[in-house]
């Protein structure tokens, strides 16, 4: 096209090397325009490829993350309900010995009171005094006598 319009007449060529300037110009921003939408589609493929894979990466994570969560949520539920049962456990133990030392008291006591009234049978002089570890001589022994073996509540 360039040619031919340089081989025209000068009053006509101008006006057509003018328009042929123009649609060059015109044709060159196209093509920059057109190359840079190309560009840009294939930068958004390229990203859109990496966020596809970062969701698969993210979804495979938060995937194991949920099954890490759960194990430790059934761990801790393990071991609450172990606590639960030592505690259970303990205030059983509690209990029984509690009873145990009850039983034992009243052990005791029957055995100082037939300890009591053995001495005053036997009418030995002296004796072991349970609870203060000490030996008790004739007066104690007269002392019972006259209250006639009965201990006073």
């Amino acid at each position: 096209m360039d040619l031919e319009a340089r081989s025209l007449q000068p009053n006509v060529k101008a006006v057509l090397l003018a328009k042929l300037r123009e649609y060059k110009s015109d044709l060159n921003n196209l093509k920059s325009e057109n190359k840079r939408l190309a560009s840009a589609n294939s930068n958004q493929a390229a990203r859109d490829d990496l966020l596809e894979s970062g969701m698969a990466d993210a979804m495979s994570v938060s995937a194991n993350q949920r099954g890490r969560l759960m194990m430790s949520t059934e761990r801790l539920n393990e071991s609450s309900d172990r606590i639960k049962e030592s505690r259970r456990t303990m205030l059983e133990t509690e209990e029984l010995g509690v009873s145990i030392l009850q039983d034992l008291h009243q052990q005791r006591q029957s055995l100082l009171h037939a300890n009591d009234t053995v001495f005053l049978l036997l009418k030995v002089p002296y004796r072991l005094h349970l609870l203060t570890g000490k030996f008790e001589g004739k007066d104690e022994r007269k002392r019972l006598m006259r209250k006639g073996g009965r201990k006073n509540k």
